[in-house]
Formats: structure tokens, sequence, C-alpha cells
């Protein structure tokens, strides 16, 4: 048996794959939305799949956004799967969000989660300047290489810590500071991401809007002759 056949039994054996629901109204246009598969209910689905580095916070979006609870402990993610349901323009729609490890250990198994996606969140700490440069030098370039034409949003994550003593103090020690908003804006424009969103899983200060600019993103009529869902080549 090969280390990646090894691999990938692991992660089958390790896969969670969780359910909640929240009804959340968004006003969105409706343009293309024939494009999205249905799930066993009937409603039409969005596949949105979060990366981004270790530790900076992906797990705790996704958990607090599904079921308004921070979780009080890290463990780290291998593949978790989150399910909730949005009305859209008065139609129901699940919204598949996939939490992915950050983790070097999984480089070859984390695109395995990549096929058939709408829409990525790549996330970065905006208290861990080593993430934010890791979006332009591993994320971003890992994304658009399995799926050039999906669209992506950047996300700044931990938003609370911006102001919080001791992590300034930490930062301080290595001459760092924490990340602003402009930087973000700066960078999603180089990237060429839909846009900038940042929040707090703690507070939930901007979280919502995360996943509601998330949906938009999804649901933009395709360009002419272009398919925008990720397929594996």
């Amino acid at each position: 048996m090969s280390s990646f056949t090894r691999e990938l039994c692991d992660l089958c054996r390790r896969i969670k794959i969780r359910v909640k629901h929240r009804i959340s109204e968004l006003n969105a246009k409706k343009d293309g939305l024939n494009r999205y598969s249905h799930n066993s209910y009937g409603m039409q689905t969005i596949k949105c799949v979060v990366v981004g580095d270790g530790a900076v916070g992906k797990t705790c979006l996704l958990i607090s956004y599904t079921t308004n609870k921070f979780p009080s402990e890290y463990v780290p993610t291998v593949f978790d799967n989150y399910a909730v349901t949005v009305m859209i323009g008065g139609e129901p729609y699940t919204l598949g969000l996939f939490d992915t490890a950050g983790q070097e250990d999984y480089d070859r198994l984390r695109p395995l989660s990549y096929p058939q996606t709408d829409v990525f969140l790549v996330c970065f700490s905006v208290v861990s300047p080593s993430s934010f440069e890791n979006v332009k030098e591993k994320w971003v370039p890992e994304i658009t290489h399995h799926c050039q034409k999906t669209p992506f949003l950047l996300v700044g994550t931990q938003i609370d810590l911006r102001d919080e003593t001791s992590t300034l103090e930490k930062l301080a020690k290595n001459k760092q500071k924490p990340i602003t908003s402009e930087q973000g804006e700066k960078l999603a424009k180089e990237l060429k991401a839909v846009k900038y969103v940042e929040c707090s899983a703690l507070t939930q200060k901007g979280l919502k809007n995360v996943f509601d600019e998330a949906i938009l993103a999804a649901l933009e009529p395709p360009e002419p002759s272009k398919k925008r869902k990720c397929k594996f080549l």
C-alpha cells in the first residue's frame, strides 16, 4: 500500500460530517441559479471550501456561523463538512461548507475536496503576518492551480485580537504588527479576489457578512462561454 493510499484511508476513517441548519434571508440576484446541483431534499446546493494556514480560525469561523457557539478548545482539522440552509430570493439552498487542514502533511489530500467548488474562502489571521504572506505564496496559487476560474474571497480572521495587549506585545517582540484592513484590501485586489472581508468568530462581528458575500460570489452569472465551478483535470 502506497503512502498516499494510507493517508487517504486515514482520512476516510477520520472524516466527520456535521449538519446544522440556519435560515438566513439574503437578497441575491437569481441569475444563473440553475447551474447548481440539487441535494437529496430537492434544494439547490452551493459548495464553499475554506482554506488557509493551520490555527488561523477556519474551524471557529464555521462553527460560530453554523451553531452560534464559539468552540472552547483547538482541535486541528483533517476535513470537516458542515451544511446550512439559507433562503435566497425566497428559495431554500443548501450551503455546503468544507473545512480543510492547513498543515503541510495534508497538501496531497486537501485538493480532493476542491472539485465542484463554487467559491473559496482564503483565510488568514490578522494577527499572524506569516499566514497573511502565505495567502500569496501558497493558498491562492494552490486553488488557482486546481480551480482556475472559481471565485474566491480573502478573509481576515480573529479581528478581536487586533487590540489585545498580550497579542500586540507578542507581535512587537518580533517587530511585527497586526494586518490592517487596508493591507487586506490591497492584497485582495492584487490577487484578483472577489473582495476582502474580515470578521471575528468570537464576537461574530462581520461573520454573517463573510458568508453572505461568499454566496453572492457563487451566484454571480458566469462569464460567457466560461464555467466557474471547479473541475479537476
